[in-house]
């Protein structure tokens, strides 16, 4: 098993632990080495730059289904087990052999997924160690947050150079994220980012540092957040993903029932107690 060194940038470096022999499957969940709070959910079709087929489909639903319902984990990061990559977008050689309804059936799918990854109850981070193309692209949309490593050169949406449009939530959701004029400069021209680019576009929050990697630096984002009850972590992502479709006195209220509900909870008095006794807590999601 891979060992963490005491030493922050080969924390950073370390990857996950495989669960059981999973390398065959196309997208499998790992639990952090070092910090049971953290998971991975990782994509594993090097030979397409993990482009997203029917079965990597149907695996990442699966590790999203199972995730949704573990309280242990208070951040996920979704990565590529391979170097230089993150996910290319659709599989466009299986598509070809699809029918319209095999077709019409996979982008239902996909949307689903999509939108199972967006409401996950704990924060999510996309680490993009390689091209983000397309639909690639749009699966880091529907995380809460996006890191980019130093080198990657290949982050956007080509689809109307494809005679297509973003088809897997990218026109809502990077309107969402960029604003109206970013997101139509962003598929009009189907231009390609750099990694410093997307950063300064909005379109990632994080790059990397050079000679370190995506998931370095998102290994160190997700232990930040992990130090956070996961009880508070789960209702502030639900009030803040509410504050979009509310009013901002129904945001709120709504901001005020969830924050009441925590304050008879375990980790509010164990935080109250560290507090006072000059110590880290310990929560425990009670």
């Amino acid at each position: 098993m891979f060992r963490l060194s005491i030493s922050l940038q080969r924390t950073a470096r370390a990857r996950c632990r495989f669960i059981s022999t999973v390398t065959s499957k196309e997208a499998f969940l790992e639990p952090f080495v070092s910090d049971p709070a953290i998971a991975c959910l990782s994509l594993n079709r090097p030979q397409a730059k993990n482009a997203i087929s029917l079965r990597l489909l149907q695996e990442f639903q699966d590790c999203l289904e199972m995730v949704k319902y573990d309280k242990r984990v208070r951040a996920l990061i979704v990565r590529s087990t391979t170097v230089g990559s993150f996910c290319a977008g659709a599989d466009l050689a299986e598509r070809r052999t699809m029918t319209q309804v095999q077709i019409a059936k996979f982008l239902a799918d996909l949307r689903s997924a999509l939108g199972q990854l967006e409401s996950l109850p704990m924060p999510t981070i996309a680490a993009i160690d390689g091209p983000a193309l397309g639909g690639g692209l749009e699966l880091s949309f529907a995380c809460d947050l996006r890191v980019a490593g130093h080198s990657v050169t290949k982050i956007g949406l080509p689809e109307t150079r494809l005679g297509i449009i973003p088809g897997a939530g990218g026109t809502q959701r990077a309107v969402r994220l960029l604003g109206l004029s970013k997101a139509k400069d962003l598929i009009f021209t189907a231009r390609l980012l750099t990694a410093s680019e997307a950063l300064k576009w909005g379109v990632v929050d994080y790059v990397s540092s050079e000679g370190s990697s995506a998931f370095d630096r998102a290994v160190i984002l997700a232990k930040d957040i992990a130090k956070s009850a996961p009880l508070a972590l789960r209702a502030a992502k639900q009030a803040i993903s509410r504050a979009s479709d509310l009013s901002l006195e129904s945001g709120l209220d709504f901001e005020r029932a969830s924050y009441e509900v925590l304050l008879s909870t375990k980790d509010r008095l164990e935080a109250l107690e560290a507090f006072k006794e000059k110590r880290p807590p310990v929560f425990k999601g009670e």
